[in-house]
């Protein structure tokens, strides 16, 4: 049993006294007992020690140690350095041992299994390095320390009320009482004023393994078996003899017993000082109690109304009396304050003075020391006073040397412990990080879960909503009813609920709008398509929360670990798998730097020149400002902050490339290079990149000739690709260019989600045109199967219209692009497109031939 006497700093106001404390340690809680005595069975108060942390600072004295908790410190002190570091051991291995026991770990699937591999593995690698001593064990004090220690007196205080606890008058009450019925023998009348009648009368009958059920069943409730525990621990002790009887067993001289029972006399005597003081005051309160009794008898027994109002009259006298007499009180108070503050400023001025003239006195006889060893000097040998001289300088340094010795060895042991400190609470945190890792883990897992049950149950909705034509006006109310209240959930309700704010962060990042201001769920005006952009949603939050650890955190812990950017296999995959949010602007700053070096100064001149003359494609450009990115809170009203930006990079682009000037579809591009990078110059030379670098000439000319001969292209890749697919387009005559031109033209802004669209620019950057290809044919391979079930011409292309929303896994999409794909040579890209322009420039001839025969005919014809 971890217990014994400390000294407690008690802290009342100004005032600091030390008092004796009787401690224990509640194994079941992780708390540490106090009481006044070993004798008492109703603790003062407890320490948890459970999130506490210890410390020990020489400078505050010999065997003084602090407990701090996250309500408050507790300053205690040890008989002896041996005994306070015993103290401070021991407690670190009982909180130690408690942590361990209390840790719960996820307990379904590959989760626990996981952290209990985690946890093997961390608590392994914890206990090979706690081998190593930061303090060497210490000696148990067992004069100080153990049961033992309870046999022997308490430390003796200054005066016999010092070491009672006002802050808990009822304890001491029932202490006292315990103690004087103790030390009279009554255990077995019970008749005493508590009525403790729950014991026999011969308490040492009680064996351990009934002490040890009495404590297990105390664990959970220690406020009411609390007493009972301490009157078993007390009969126990009683039984073994009063403080000394042990000794007086064992004893063998005489003399060794007469002075234990003076000890014990000497005790007992301020125990009964003590407990007369405390009668003293109950005697008080019990007159005060029957004065207070007396005048409501009377009130009670008078007759008449008359009389009662009289009693009540005289109190309220009474009340009044005593209220002027306090005010005079208090009045003669704060008078007998100020003379003694005034005695106080007189005291100290005389203290002053006195230190003055004590000073003067010693100074002078400073001087006369002074004078009297060089007379001393002159008049003796100088020889032996060089010998007196040196042999006191050595003495002086030696006793300076003796005395960093001891300081040096205290702070040595001062650091041990704090090493030993600071080792133990970094295994604590490490528990909880892990803990807390797997229950963010497991939460993660049952949030995407729920996600797809909510993703479930807005697809029956909308099957219901197609079914409802054929369902009675009742059930097709009630479905009306439900598709309205799905579409005002939020997407983050249940979450914000159930998880804390730093938690809800850490699992799931986004709301309303995503890091680069797109809205997670688009505000369509048609109900078919809100109701699939909540599904949409809801599949990619839970498919990003599905792979945040698995997936998304190694590859961000390999961006974390490239330094400068080099072209090279490694990096082409990385880009691929979609560069994180922290990593993308310094990235795509690389690849348009590589590419395309800005021109210092160039963007500024080309802004002057914007200012000075008006382009004539100004009027087109302000009239595609408010149609740019409506989904994004950044340009959804006129006056968003990159709204103006936007207008300077496309106006500095129409000075810049003459032969394009403005292009519909510029603005699109220019709006995610400006979301991204941020300053308008780095999204103005992105732009001049895709433009100029990365598009084949004359892709944005007035015929855009280039992008029709993309179209011709894309068509022969999805015939050779997927041919069942386009036999089945064919059938119903469908143009997939009605659908796909505008892909090809803005690089798929607009008709992806933003986490998906930005992903495929990391890589198209890079890459360049081919990987626009290869991510068209992966959108039409991703939904093949979808678009093979429909018969209808018309469905079809209503379902090309949105189905590109109905994408929500960005991974799999990827690797259809990169993987099922291939091969994808760019060679024959190349190829093809010289075909198909070739036959594209010799159609275009013949219609201006025949455009030309036309007009020369009805000029002919005449008017």
């Amino acid at each position: 049993k971890l217990c014994g006497y400390l000294n407690k700093l008690g802290i009342k106001g100004p005032i600091k006294t030390w008092k004796s404390r009787w401690f224990f340690y509640d194994e079941n809680k992780c708390r540490l007992l106090y009481y006044r005595t070993a004798q008492d069975i109703n603790p003062l108060g407890s320490i948890d020690l459970s999130s506490a942390s210890f410390d020990c600072k020489m400078e505050n004295g010999e065997g003084v140690f602090e407990i701090r908790t996250p309500s408050r410190a507790f300053i205690l002190k040890a008989i002896s350095k041996q005994a306070m570091m015993y103290w401070l051991q021991q407690l670190q291995m009982r909180r130690w041992e408690f942590c361990n026991t209390q840790s719960r770990f996820p307990s379904n699937g590959i989760l626990s299994c996981l952290f209990a591999f985690v946890s093997y593995f961390v608590f392994t690698f914890l206990d090979v390095v706690d081998n190593e001593d930061f303090l060497p064990l210490v000696k148990t004090p067992t004069e100080a320390v153990g049961l033992k220690a309870a046999s022997l007196p308490a430390p003796q205080t200054s005066t016999a009320l010092q070491n009672i606890s006002l802050k808990h008058p009822w304890t001491e009450i029932q202490n006292t009482v315990y103690n004087i019925c103790g030390s009279k023998q009554l255990w077995g009348n019970n008749e005493n004023v508590f009525s403790f009648d729950e014991f026999q009368e011969h308490p040492e009958n009680v064996d351990k393994e009934q002490e040890a059920e009495v404590e297990a069943g105390c664990a959970g409730d220690y406020g009411r078996m609390g007493p009972r525990l301490n009157w078993i621990r007390k009969a126990r002790w009683m039984n073994s003899g009063f403080p000394g009887s042990e000794e007086l067993l064992r004893e063998k001289n005489s003399v060794d017993k007469v002075s234990v029972l003076q000890q014990q006399i000497l005790t007992l005597t301020e125990e009964v000082k003590s407990q007369k003081e405390l009668v003293k005051l109950l005697h008080k309160a019990l007159e005060a109690a029957q004065q207070e009794k007396r005048v409501s008898s009377m009130y009670l027994t008078a007759a008449e109304d008359k009389d009662r109002l009289e009693l009540v009259r005289h109190k309220v006298r009474q009340i009044a009396d005593l209220t002027n007499r306090l005010e005079a009180l208090e009045q003669e108070k704060k008078e007998l304050e100020q003379i003694l503050t005034l005695r106080d400023s007189h005291i100290q001025e005389l203290k002053e003075h006195v230190q003055l003239l004590m000073e003067k006195n010693h100074a002078k006889q400073e001087v006369i020391m002074t004078l009297t060893e060089q007379m001393a000097r002159e008049l003796s040998d100088p020889l032996q006073e060089a010998n007196t001289i040196t042999v006191e300088t050595l003495y002086k340094q030696q006793e300076e040397i003796e005395h960093l010795k001891d300081d040096i060895d205290a702070y040595k042991t001062q650091n041990q412990f704090l090493n030993s400190e600071i080792h133990q609470v970094t295994r604590l945190w490490t528990s909880v990080a892990e803990n807390e890792k797997a229950l963010l883990m497991k939460c993660a897992c049952l949030q995407a879960r729920n996600c797809q049950m909510e993703s479930k149950y807005l697809t029956v909705l909308r099957k219901l909503q197609e079914a409802v034509p054929g369902l009675p006006n009742s059930h097709a109310e009630l479905v009306k009813n439900l598709i309205q209240e799905a579409l005002q959930w939020d997407v983050k309700e249940e979450a914000e609920e159930a998880l804390s704010f730093e938690l809800n962060t850490a699992l799931c990042p986004s709301s309303e709008y995503d890091e680069y201001g797109f809205m997670t769920v688009p505000d369509y005006e048609i109900e078919d398509w809100k109701l699939l952009a909540k599904i949409q949603a809801l599949e990619i939050k839970s498919n990003k929360l599905r792979s945040q650890e698995i997936v998304e955190k190694p590859l961000r812990d390999r961006w974390n670990s490239i330094g400068e950017l080099n072209p090279s296999a490694e990096l082409k995959s990385l880009i691929r798998s979609g560069i994180p949010v922290e990593h993308r602007q310094r990235v795509w700053k690389w690849m348009v730097s590589r590419h395309c070096s800005p021109v210092p100064g160039h963007y500024q001149q080309l802004l002057e020149q914007s200012r000075s003359t008006e382009h004539p494609a100004c009027r087109q450009i302000e009239l595609d400002l408010p149609r740019t990115l409506t989904n994004n809170k950044h340009f959804s009203s006129p006056t968003s902050q990159l709204i103006p930006k936007l207008r300077r990079v496309l106006l500095a682009f129409s000075w810049h490339n003459p032969a394009i000037g403005y292009c519909q579809g510029l603005n699109r591009l220019a709006a995610v290079a400006l979301l991204v990078l941020e300053d308008e110059e780095s999204a103005f030379w992105c732009l001049v990149y895709i433009v100029e670098n990365l598009m084949p000439a004359d892709y944005y000319s007035d015929t855009l000739i280039t992008s029709q001969v993309d179209q011709r292209v894309f068509k022969d890749f999805l015939s050779e690709k997927l041919p069942r697919l386009m036999a089945h387009f064919e059938q119903y005559r469908i143009d997939v260019s009605l659908i796909t031109f505008n892909w090809f033209l803005v690089a798929f802004v607009d008709s992806l989600v933003s986490d998906i669209l930005l992903r495929v620019w990391d890589a198209f950057l890079y890459e360049g045109t081919k990987v626009i290809f290869r991510y068209a044919l992966a959108i039409f391979k991703y939904n093949e199967e979808e678009i093979l079930r429909i018969h209808d011409s018309v469905e079809i292309y209503q379902y090309l219209r949105f189905f590109t929303r109905m994408i929500t896994d960005g991974r799999k999409l990827m690797n259809i692009a990169f993987n099922d794909l291939n091969p994808f040579p760019m060679k024959l890209l190349r190829n093809r497109r010289s075909m198909h322009r070739e036959e594209l420039e010799a159609e275009l001839c013949q219609l201006e031939q025949i455009k030309a025969a036309y007009v020369k005919e009805r000029a002919e014809q005449g008017p």
